[in-house]
Parts: structure tokens; sequence; C-alpha cells
């Protein structure tokens, strides 16, 4: 317990430090009756909070309530402010934690590090596991979605205090231990940081918090993009490095960035071809831009002398097509080489993005046309320098841009397109109607639009007739196929790989994209025929996604029927991969935390088995994973043996199924720890092909700093390589499998009672949230809703989840779960509910599927807080407040007292209490947030200022607590 004091005591002075600097600057700024104020709110909430003062409590409502407008939004902003603060506290305290146990030979269980102990403890040689990185696939994949509340302004100042914070540990390291005349040093270079913190505090205090505007597309994607030059493009290259260096192997490029930004179609109408234009385009501009950075640097630090060491004939040959011709640098070969692909990189940066390089080019070279010229000439230079002894040259500079360009290429990161499945039937109903092949294609039933479709994709002609005019709609649509041919030659085919057919409910959903792909000659050939005679291929993975709860028990049956469709096998298997994604955030609104998860995990199975049979080199039929219906009477669900060490690859598969899992902040979205989430997949799911979605305010949380960043991409690399080679995930007992089906239907009738079938809910819901006012926030492109109606099932499941989180009852994320185990144990009677509990017991310890869900309810309800919840409430009407948050309240009683009566453990959290103290720590300086948030909706919906300066004055005070609540609370989107 000491040591973890001691351990924390840089956090409480970091902490400290920044809140004395806030103080500083808002006495300044505010005058000193605004810091009194603020001051005495703080320390009524810590008194309340932390020491349980009830007086101290009523004297902070009476306060707040007694508030002018000015002076709430004053006291809203000192308090999101410190909530950023304390963030960049928390992510520098990480980071320092981390390096010390690296220091001290400790390794953390989710690292690299420990992983490949791990699997040499297992008797895993190095080869096999470069082998397994040969085969695999990991991408994290930035989505842009309404819960992220962050300006980039605001995350620009924020690193440059994360910068600071961390300079200030350089120096008191440097200063400790050293000649005690340098530490008089000491206090004038922190003294200077102070100023320079100072600076940046002001800078956060006086840049407005909240977008005036919506936020288009185009900021959604340069938001995105932030993340790279400080991020991706340096700690990438420097993980596979690490990689290499403990495997003594190359590392295949199976790491690779996803994107959704400016793809994404569904429900967002400003998403077009053009945006997927813009998107490319600036995402090219980035990387380029980093590439130019790095080959100028080189320039400068390779000023070796061919008169010294010589050069390889293949450089001379570079050097020489350089337009740089200085009689002072003849004897440089290397330099006038980096000065021909310099020009050639700002060729094609003005050609690619109608940009500029920062230096300018001394004469015109060609453009690259794709990566792989870049990457002959930079290795050009590293042949050459390694032939000579110069290794060590490249090391630092030149084999980092190598990396980066292997995995980035023109492009950055792939490009996913995203529609929904009634989208495409419009487009194809109206074709086929101007076609004259068709009348009314929307109304065949399912076998007749499968004849038909399959019909169409083995005809040569278009559907498209000349001289027609089609809607809108339609040339919009088929737009965005074309441009996305166009632009993968022009970017390369890794721009884009993926078609995601949101709402995939039928095998004619998939047979939809792939006649429009054939239409705009993205899809070539005949589809039907042998893998022999067929020379069918497409150009997109077509990737459906399972959403609801219903999609997910069809997927399995979806894609048999899809595989047995004939050509398409083979069609798939000339691209060799398969994705298909599955949705946590809609399944959860519709069937509550368990039901949602238990499907996902049953849909997860099903597919594995059927891929296994699919395949002819797949796994034999004692291997293959039976389905949970077979399972009732089968040893165990996906109970495969675990591969042996050095079979890797052994039974490759012909199609690679590769799940994307649409993950989101908050636990009713599937958030959570990445590390164990990746583990407690069913076993055979993952095999080293894996995508998952970033969204939200988790990017800003897991990737601002570098080093952070650094640490979430070894967790997502370390859990993919331990899922794939240990298997760690052990066979679910039948017992266990009865037992979860049963849990799941007792939890989602649990939720399905309150959610829908509960009169009026939808209007509580509207009035205990601030979902309206999220509504009217400028924090996404896309709107709340898919359609203008107050319908939770209209509603879009991200708004949801972050309603409920700044509200804090975090609904999604436990609600129904008590119920259920009530349910169970009840259900056997008196003299069987000992044997019952002992067995869900056992589960939560030896399942990795629970054990992780039980965790990640245990964090959703650490992180409500029902006295909270009940000022939301008390917005609502009382007949209705008193039927609804009753039935709210009482489960979740019954939800806590599940999960202690599961895992043993009476307070929340009490398996990590890092996490724990952090809350702890946090609320005192949130609740002020909430208490006001709930006084300004008041005063909002009453509607009784007549001001509009007033009305504006309220409605930035809301969207300001928005922020600084989602900051505090970290994964609430």
């Amino acid at each position: 317990m000491h040591k973890t004091r001691d351990e924390e005591q840089p956090l409480i002075e970091d902490t400290r430090l920044l809140g004395r600097v806030l103080g500083d600057v808002i006495r300044d700024q505010e005058g000193n009756s605004a810091y009194e104020l603020i001051e005495q709110i703080r320390k009524l909430s810590v008194a309340f909070r932390l020491d349980a003062d009830a007086e101290a409590g009523q004297q902070l409502n009476k306060l707040l309530k007694r508030l002018s407008d000015e002076q709430t939004v004053s006291v809203i902003r000192a308090f999101t402010y410190f909530s950023h603060l304390v963030n960049l506290a928390e992510d520098r305290h990480q980071i320092r934690v981390h390096a010390s146990r690296e220091r001290a030979g400790e390794t953390e269980e989710d690292s690299i590090a420990a992983a490949l102990t791990r699997l040499h403890g297992a008797g895993i040689a190095k080869t096999d596991i470069a082998d397994t990185l040969a085969q695999s696939y990991l991408s994290p994949v930035l989505t842009a979605h309404p819960t992220e509340v962050q300006r980039k302004s605001i995350l620009d100042a924020e690193r440059s205090i994360a910068h600071l914070l961390a300079q200030r540990d350089e120096i008191k390291a440097r200063a400790a231990g050293v000649d005690p005349r340098r530490d008089k040093l000491t206090p004038r270079e922190l003294t200077a940081n102070e100023a320079q913190l100072r600076a940046r505090v002001l800078q956060l205090w006086q840049t407005r918090l909240v977008r005036g505007s919506k936020l288009a597309v185009a900021d959604e994607i340069d938001n995105a993009l932030s993340y790279y030059e400080p991020t991706f493009l340096r700690e990438i290259p420097a993980l596979y490095a690490q990689l290499e260096e403990a495997l003594d192997a190359p590392v295949h490029d199976f790491l690779r960035m996803g994107h959704w930004i400016g793809g994404d179609r569904d429900g967002n109408p400003n998403v077009t071809a053009h945006t997927m234009e813009q998107a490319l385009a600036r995402q090219s501009e980035v990387a380029l831009r980093h590439y130019l950075h790095e080959v100028h640097l080189l320039g400068v630090e390779l000023s070796v002398s061919e008169r010294l060491v010589g050069c390889s004939p293949a450089l001379r040959a570079l050097a020489d097509a350089s337009p740089d011709q200085s009689a002072h640098r003849q004897d440089e070969p290397y330099r006038r080489a980096l000065v021909h692909i310099y020009a050639r990189l700002a060729a094609t940066l003005r050609a690619y993005a109608g940009a500029e390089a920062p230096h300018l080019a001394l004469a015109p070279r060609p453009l690259y046309t794709s990566a792989a010229e870049l990457l002959a000439d930079l290795r050009t230079i590293d042949d050459s320098l390694t032939e000579r002894h110069g290794g060590p040259l490249a090391q630092t500079r030149l084999r980092p841009l190598i990396r980066a360009v292997q995995v980035f290429g023109l492009h950055l990161a792939t490009l996913d397109l995203r529609q929904s499945s009634d989208k495409h039937e419009e487009v194809i109903t109206e074709l086929l109607r101007v076609a004259r092949i068709e009348p009314n294609y929307a109304a065949l039933t399912e076998g007749a639009k499968r004849t038909l479709l399959l019909r169409l994709l083995n005809e040569a002609r278009p559907l498209r007739v000349v001289g027609a005019r089609y809607s809108d709609w339609t040339q919009s649509e088929l737009a965005v196929f074309e441009t996305a041919r166009d632009l993968r030659q022009r970017y390369g085919k890794e721009a884009i790989r993926h078609y995601i057919i949101s709402h995939t409910e039928t095998v004619s959903d998939l047979l939809e994209v792939l006649l429009l792909q054939k239409e705009v000659g993205l899809l070539q050939g005949a589809l039907g025929g042998t893998l022999d005679d067929a020379e069918c291929t497409a150009g997109l993975i077509t990737v459906p996604l399972f959403e609801t709860i219903e999609d997910l028990r069809n997927a399995a049956p979806i894609m048999r029927d899809y595989y047995a469709l004939p050509g398409i096998t083979a069609l798939v298997e000339r691209g060799g991969e398969q994705d298909i994604m599955l949705g946590y955030s809609d399944s959860n609104k519709d069937g509550g935390i368990f039901t949602s998860n238990w499907e996902l995990y049953r849909a997860e199975t099903e597919l594995a088995a059927l891929f296994d049979d699919m395949n002819a080199a797949g796994p034999s039929q004692e291997q293959r994973r039976p389905t949970p219906s077979e399972a009732q009477g089968t040893p165990a669900l996906g109970g495969s043996a675990p591969r042996a060490a050095g079979s890797v690859g052994a039974n490759k598969p012909n199609i690679k199924m590769r799940l994307f899992h649409g993950r989101g902040g908050t636990v009713g979205r599937g958030g959570g720890p990445s590390y164990q989430a990746i583990l407690a997949q069913p076993p055979g799911t993952v095999r080293g092909q894996i995508r998952l979605t970033e969204q939200g305010e988790v990017i800003a949380s897991k990737y601002a700093n570098p080093l952070i960043g650094r640490r979430n991409l070894e967790t997502l690399v370390a859990a993919t390589l331990e899922a794939t080679l240990l298997q760690p995930t052990e066979a679910a007992a039948p017992a266990w499998l009865r037992a979860a089906e049963e849990l799941s239907h007792a939890s989602m009738t649990a939720y399905r009672k309150l959610v829908y079938d509960t009169p009026d809910f939808a209007d509580y819901f509207f009035s205990a949230t601030p979902i309206r006012e999220i509504a009217e926030l400028n924090i996404g492109s896309r709107p709340t809703s898919r359609k203008a109606t107050q319908k939770i099932e209209d509603l879009r499941a991200i708004p949801w989840g972050f309603s409920w989180g700044q509200s804090r009852i975090n609904l999604p994320g436990w609600y129904g779960f008590g119920s259920a185990v009530a349910a169970y144990l009840e259900a056997g009677g008196g003299s069987a509910r000992k044997t019952r509990l002992a067995l869900l017991r056992k589960m939560a310890r030896e399942w990795p599927f629970l054990r992780t869900l039980l965790s990640n309810m245990d964090m959703a309800l650490a992180k409500s807080d029902l006295a909270l919840g009940s000022r939301y409430a008390g917005l609502v009407d009382a007949p209705l407040r008193r039927k609804i948050y009753a039935q709210i309240e009482a489960e979740w009683q019954r939800t806590a007292e599940a999960l202690s009566l599961l895992t043993g453990d009476k307070v929340r959290l009490a398996a990590n209490p890092a996490l724990q103290r952090s809350i702890q720590h946090r609320l005192p300086y949130i609740d002020p947030l909430h208490h006001l948030q709930v006084e300004l909706m008041r005063r909002h919906r009453a509607g009784k200022a007549d001001d509009p300066h007033t009305l504006d004055r309220l409605r930035r005070g809301i969207h300001i607590s928005i922020n600084g609540i989602a900051a505090g609370l970290r994964n609430t989107g």
C-alpha cells in the first residue's frame, strides 16, 4: 500500500500544479470573486463526495441553485477544464509508471514483451510467431460519431501541456544524482516550464470549448488525421522494430490503420463521392508530408562521402538522376539521391493533394505512381549503406521511414465504404425499372431476387441505359462506386478494400453490392463456373454487418446460403478474405448488455464453424466447433484442440474469416479494455485476423499521447498473438452454455420490458437525459436519429448510450443482468439454488467470456450514480418518474448484488484499485457539472428566457457541461 502511495505522489503533484495554474488563470481572467466562488464549490463537493458530509451537500445544492446564468457557465467552464487537465496528469502518470516498471525489469500483462514470454513458455518458437504475423491482419479503424466532444484547437493545446509535463519529468530526472552545481539550473528551468504551462492553460481558457457551427465531414477528417503525425506514423514503425528485435526476424506488415470518415454514408447524407475524394486526398497529404519531412532530415544526416566509403551502382544511378548538380555535393551521392526522392515526393504531393512541399524542390521530377516505386528508391539507399558498414546510419530514421511507407503507402489508411442495405435496394430497383428488366425489384421475394441478381451478375452488359435520366439519389450512389474504382487506381488497392453493408438481413443484400461493383467495373468476369475457369474478381470485399439480435442469430445461416450460391466461393477464394462485421451498439439497444454479448459470442462461434466446414483445408470434423444448438449434447462449444507449436498455417483455410468488431467507448457499446476483450473471444475466431472500431472521445483518450498510443497498439498486438497461438479461451462446458442461454433470455426479457414495453418510456428517456441537447450540439456530421421521431427503435445507438452516460445511469452497461441472475437462481427451486450459484461462480472465475463481461459491468456500475440519476429524473413529470425510475433503481440494486454474489467483491472495482482511485478522485469535480447541467436544462426547457443572448448562454453552458462530463468519465461515447 505504501508503494502505491509513493507511486502516486507524482500524479498528486501534477494534479495540484495544474489545478493551481488553472486557479491563477481564473483569478486573472474572471476576477477574485469568481475564483472564490469556484473554490467554495470545489471544497463543498469534495467534502460531500469524499467525506460523506451531508451538510456540505445541502450547502452545495443551495449554492448552485442561486447562481446566475453567467456564474453557472463560468463554474461549468472551470470544472470542465479541470477534468481535461486531470486527464493529462493521469496520462503522464501512466507513462511514468510504465517506464519505471520497465526499468525495474517488470512487464505489464498486456504488453508485447509479456505476450512473447508466455508464447516462449508454451514452447512456441520465434519463427512460428513470425510466421503467424505473416498471415495476420490487425486493424484499428477510426470512426467519426457524435460523441467526439473535443475541438482540434483544444486537442492541440492539450498536447502542448502534455509535452510540458513530460519536460518537467526530464528536468527532475536530469537533476537527480548529478553534480550538485547543476541543481541550481533546475529551479529556473522549472519556473520557465511553469510559465509555459500557464500560457497554454490560458490558451485553453480563452479558446471556445464547443463549436459554434455544425461539424462538417471535412472537419471530422482533419480531427482524425491529427493523430497520425505524432502517434501512428511514428509509433507503428517503432512497434514493428520492437517485434523484429524480439523475434530476430523480419516481420510482415500485419498492422494497418483503417478509416470510416469520409466513406461511411449510413444515415449521413453529408458523405458522398466528393467526401471520399477529400478524405483520401487529405490522408495522402498527411502521409506524403511525413515522408517529405523525414527525407529532408535524412538529407541533413547522410553527408556520407563517396570518396571515403563508396556507394552501390544503383545508388549512384539514383544520385545521377537528381536535379542537385552542386559541385559541393558531387561526392555526396546519398544527399543527391535524397534530393531526387524529395523532388518526386513534392510532385506526388502536388498531384495527389494539390499541396506544395515545405521546401522548394530544385527541379521538377516525375511523381511516384505507387508506394512500391518510393520503397524501391529508399531500399536502394538502405542497401548501399548496409553493404558499406553504414547500417547504424539507416537504423534511426531511414528504416522507420521504409516501414512507414510499407504500412501507410500513398493512402495512409484504408478507407471503408458503408451504406445501409435498403439504400442499395433502392438503386437496384430504379436501375432495373429503367432498363425494363424488372418493374418492381423491391417487391420480389427473396428467392426471386437471388435468381435475378445471379443472372445479371453473369451477364456482360451493364444495367444503365444510355441517355436515360436517373434520380439524384441513384446517380450519387453510383458515383460512390465509380469514385472508389478511380481512387484505387490512383492511391493503390489498399486505399479502399471494404464495402460494409449495414442492416444485412438477407443474401440478396450481399448480391446487390456485387452487382453495383459490376456496374462500374469493380467486379469483372462471369460469376458462374469453378475456380479453374471462372475469371470473376471483385475489387472490394463485400462485408455484411449484423447488428440487431435477430441479425446476429441469422449471421451464420445467411453466410452459409451466400456461399452455397454458384460461383461465390470461387469469387471470394480469389481474394482469400471474408470480413464480417458485428455490431455491439444496436444489439445492445435491441436486447440489453448480456443478451448482446451472448448473441455476439454465439454468432462468432457459428461463423467459425461454418468457415471451418467450408474450407477444404480446414480442421477435421472432429475438430470442428459445434454450433450452440449442437453444443447441448457435445463436450464443448468452440473446444478445438489447442494448436501445437510449429503447426501454424499447416491447415491454412482457403478463405480467411476476419471478424470486424464494431465497438464503441461505453461498456454498452462493446467498450472496455481491448486486451481482455480480444482474449475473451470464442476460440478459433481470431486466428490473427481482427478489425475493431475506435470511436468518439476514446480516440483522444487512447491515441492523443504518442506513448499511450503505443501502449494501446501494443495491447492489440499482444492479445491477437495470444488469442491466435495460445488460445487462452478454454472450451465452454455444456452446463455453462445452458446457463448463459437462460441468463440471456431472462436478461433480454427484463430489458425489453422496461425499454420497449413500458408505456411512455421514450418520453422519460427524452426528458431525463440530455438527449435533446446532445442533438443540438455540434459534435458530429451525422444526425442523432435515423428518422424524425422519438422512438427508441429509430434512435442511433451512439447518442442512446452517450445520453445515459451523461445522466450517470449508464443503463445500457448493466440493465437486465440482476433480474437474469435472480431468475436463474430461483428457477431450480430452493434445493437447486446452491448448485446453480456454485456453477455461476465457477463460470465467473474460469470463463473469460463471462469474467470480462462482469468486469465491464462492474466498471459501468462504478461510474453510475443513482443520486445524480435521480436529479435528472427530476426533470420528468412526477407520475412517470415514479413509475420508471423506481424500476431502474431496483434493477441497479439487483445487478450490484448479483455482481457481488458471483465475484465475491462487495465494492465496485475491487479488482481494479487504480481505476477505483481514479474515479473516486474525479467524482467531486464532476458532480458540480451534473448539478449545473440539470439546472440549466430545467431553465432552458422551461423557455422562460425571452432574451436570445440568455438562451444562447444556457445552451452554451449545457454543451460545455456535456464536454466536461465526457472528459471526466473518459469512455462515455
